[in-house]
């Protein structure tokens, strides 16, 4: 053994004490059981763990044990690389990483022998852990002989190339590193990147790169975060890589740099993260394909995907998960099978599931028939799974083969009035419950609009059928929500005495739930005429999301008149009742800018995190809840509207609240998720001020004056533009704050409220504006803006407000604060100073 190897490795174990050579030098261990080396700046740990479990806590969920590499500052471990992902050891005290005198690296077990060994061609005779995650072999002149980087896992570092040979391939399930189904390498005209299902099926692909970006993912390349370069394109010898630009100091501390990393998940999609060291928190920048339905062979055979449910997939009438235990893990490849078995009697029903289509090819045999001879057809081949027919066409196409994934037409373009029959079997259909009904009916709708309707249905059924309290609960499970008695709320709020707030649709009391003192809150619907509408809207909208920036729906009561919801209890109240200027309770910045990122991830989860956009409609103060530590809560989702990803804006009666409206919607036109984005930033402009945006001055006993009506938002937006942030910052906080994050969250503002709904930004871009993640420039003056200030005309052709005149006092005033201006009152649409607290 060369010297300088020998003192090398004296170095490492003056640094590393968790090293020790082996008898007569053979071999060097690197690592012994819990041991783990850190990279120079602390970025990386390597070292043996065990996969934490799928329900989000640290709880290990089997014993197997895996060498592997991860972010040492991410306070959940997020795992880069995995040695022996196919083979794990069971003793992790007796296990090691070793670097033999053959010049191999190897993982060792007494009990499991060697279980991975790398693939160098030339013997190593050093190692390296590189701040970048890469683990390097190197050989006697120094030179790399194997490498981490060109073996990789589910995850795509910065600095990593990636050529035609390089293949990431997912996790099986969020807990099991074992090679997955899907995977991410270039596409055979090596100018793309592709998703590919069992190496063979692509389903998504990057599109094309021009040299600049991927034509179908333009988010890919975005400059001021990371930039891509490539070799070679177009050739078999094509490579990319990407590297991470240094953030300033400002952003990071010099010894933790911006973090970056492409992620092929267990649930078949590409997700791009960027790490946020002030939260010490992963953003996900973009995930594809946006749909998970289009992720190929997902649900396995005769599994129904669907985009509405908080988990993908689900089994239709008559069949259950194949492997339970593996769909309790996320992995739901091996389908559903009949839940009374195979029959070939001769008695089988067939179940009308819809207008869906399913992944792959399935042998067919195509008929001319009516629907009833299509149906005897299939009853007399013990093959046939069911069938397709068309009653226009009387085509029939028998299905020989399980469908693989099925889902609704509406993941596809176009619809065709073939609807899909799936053989059950009629003697047991009876004996099936009202659950099963439900999670049929709520899984397989035909589209998200009349989902409401559906629950509405099904709530009149559980109440006609004489089923027990628990069979109510089982069979809104599909909901996770609770089915509690009025007779059990009346008790938990003390007969309703403890009113915590009022709004437009009913009060909101202070309960506590007896079988756990868990406080709640508990609005009691009230409105006559739209208390129903409001009560399905608000359990249909968020029975199936969780964020931790959306007040939980605990559970409902349906009883008789009774319409009550259940929700957890917020301590500190809503946000409205910090923003007066005589309010004892001030925010400090630090709250204020959380309670700002925290509103727009809970906004941005509804337009983009759910499988179907959900447009709240009423972002205001009022609707912004605040736990125990004033992290914020979006709540109130009773004018929630639903909408399809196949729609791009949705016409919609006049809703939320005045002063928070956006401009678009009041015209009559169709409205987007940028209306609420318009909400947000007049929200938003209420935080930074500590104040509402509209202020009266209160008259004298003997002033018979109206009051005085001052506007905030276009003063504030005016001073923004113009660079004068201090102005517009709460004054009671006198000058504490960060005034790079006050200039980023004003100028996003006055972005947000921007009178061209298409200038306005998405609520995910509002999060990295917010986060510093992405650029924030000098926004344009609203036209609406503009028009208040001056008392110019305001002609809002783009927007569908021909003719809206400021000067009239009516108008934009209305628009901006639903307040109009009757003859003899005197307002002011943002003039050169605000009025005095």
């Amino acid at each position: 053994m060369p010297c300088a190897y020998v003192l090398h490795l004296l170095i490492l174990l003056f640094l590393f004490p968790i090293s020790a050579c082996a008898k007569n030098n053979k071999v060097f261990i690197i690592i012994k059981g819990n041991q783990t080396i850190l990279s120079f700046q602390s970025i990386f740990r390597l070292g043996f763990f065990i996969p934490s479990s799928t329900n989000g806590d640290s709880s290990p969920t089997s014993s197997n044990w895996y060498l592997g590499i991860w972010y040492a500052s991410s306070p959940k471990p997020v795992y880069v690389w995995v040695a022996n992902r196919n083979r794990p050891v069971s003793d992790p005290d007796s296990s090691t990483l070793e670097l033999t005198s053959t010049g191999y690296l190897i993982v060792n077990n007494p009990r499991d022998g060697v279980v991975w060994q790398s693939d160098n061609k030339d013997p190593a005779t050093d190692f390296r852990f590189s701040d970048s995650g890469n683990l390097i072999l190197t050989g006697h002149d120094g030179s790399p002989v194997w490498q981490s980087f060109q073996n990789p896992t589910d995850t795509w570092l910065p600095g990593m190339n990636v050529t035609a040979q390089t293949a990431f391939t997912s996790w099986r399930t969020p807990s099991d590193p074992s090679p997955g189904f899907y995977s991410l390498r270039l596409s055979p005209t090596f100018n793309e990147f592709q998703l590919l299902h069992n190496g063979t099926t692509p389903y998504w692909s990057t599109g094309n790169w021009t040299g600049d970006s991927f034509v179908g993912v333009p988010e890919m390349t975005v400059p001021y975060i990371y930039t891509f370069s490539f070799a070679n394109p177009y050739t078999p010898a094509a490579s990319f890589r990407y590297i991470v630009t240094p953030s300033s100091s400002s952003d990071a501390s010099p010894r933790e740099p911006r973090l970056s990393r492409f992620v092929v998940d267990s649930n078949g999609q590409m997700e791009q993260f960027t790490w946020d060291p002030q939260t010490r928190y992963w953003n996900m920048f973009w995930s594809q394909p946006e749909d998970r339905c289009r992720v190929h062979g997902l649900c396995g055979r005769l599994g129904f995907c669907s985009s509405k449910l908080v988990e993908p997939c689900a089994c239709i009438r008559g069949f259950r998960p194949e492997n339970a235990a593996a769909w309790g893990s996320k992995d739901y490849s091996d389908g559903c099978s009949r839940e009374y078995g195979e029959s070939c009697d001769g008695r089988d029903t067939f179940e009308a599931v819809g207008d869906l289509r399913y992944d792959g090819v399935v042998e067919t045999s195509r008929l001319q028939v009516s629907r009833s001879s299509c149906e005897k057809n299939c009853l007399g081949d013990c093959s046939c799974v069911g069938f397709y027919h068309n009653d226009k066409s009387n085509l029939c196409k028998m299905l020989l083969e399980a469908p693989m994934n099925i889902k609704n037409s509406s993941s596809w373009t176009g619809t065709t009035d073939d609807v899909l029959y799936i053989r059950d079997q009629i003697e047991k259909s009876s004996k099936r419950s009202v659950s099963r009904a439900i999670i049929v009916l709520c899984s397989v709708a035909g589209s998200i609009s009349v989902l409401g309707s559906t629950l509405f249905v099904l709530l009149i059924l559980l109440r006609k059928s004489k089923k027990t309290k628990k069979e109510e609960e089982d069979g809104f499970a599909v909901l996770n929500l609770k089915v509690f008695s009025f007779k059990e709320l009346h008790k938990a709020t003390n007969g309703f005495s403890e009113k915590l707030g009022h709004g437009g649709f009913g009060a909101v009391f202070k309960g506590t739930l007896q079988d756990s003192s868990t406080f709640v809150a508990v609005k009691r619907l009230e409105r006559p005429g739209s208390g129903e509408g409001e009560f399905r809207a608000e359990v249909c909208t968020i029975g199936n999301i969780q964020h931790v920036n959306l007040v939980r729906l605990r559970g409902f009561c349906s009883e008789n008149l009774h319409r009550l919801l259940v929700y957890d209890y917020m301590p500190n109240g809503s946000l409205s009742s910090y923003l007066s200027r005589t309010s004892p309770d001030l925010l400090t910045w630090e709250t204020r800018f959380r309670i700002a990122v925290g509103t727009a991830k809970g906004i941005a989860y509804l337009h983009e995190g759910c499988r179907d956009c959900i447009i709240h409609c009423d972002i205001k103060p009022e609707n912004i809840l605040l736990d125990s530590d004033y992290n914020a809560k979006v709540s109130d989702f009773g004018l929630a509207k639903l909408v399809g990803r196949d729609f791009s804006r949705v016409l919609a009666t006049m809703r939320g609240t005045w002063g928070y409206v956006a401009p678009e919607w009041i015209s009559g036109l169709p409205i987007t998720t940028k209306a609420d984005v318009y909400s947000f930033g007049m929200t938003l402009l209420e935080l930074i001020g500590g104040r509402r945006n509209v202020v009266s001055d209160t008259p004298g006993e003997k002033d018979e004056k109206e009051p005085e009506k001052w506007f905030f938002p276009p003063w504030a937006a005016r001073e923004i533009i113009q660079g004068n942030i201090d102005l517009v910052v709460d004054s009671r906080l006198n000058g504490e704050y960060n005034n790079e994050e006050a200039t980023r969250m004003a100028t996003v503002a006055v972005w947000c409220i921007q009178d061209n709904e298409e200038i306005r930004p998405a609520m995910g871009t509002v999060v990295k504006m917010l986060e510093g993640v992405v650029e924030v420039t000098v926004p344009p003056p609203p036209k609406l803006i503009q028009a208040l200030v001056s008392g110019d005309s305001y002609n809002g052709v783009g927007n569908g407000l021909s003719g809206t005149s400021c000067s009239e006092g009516r108008g934009c005033s209305d628009l901006m604060t639903g307040l109009s201006s009757p003859t003899g009152s005197r307002s002011s649409f943002g003039g050169k100073h605000p009025p005095s607290p």
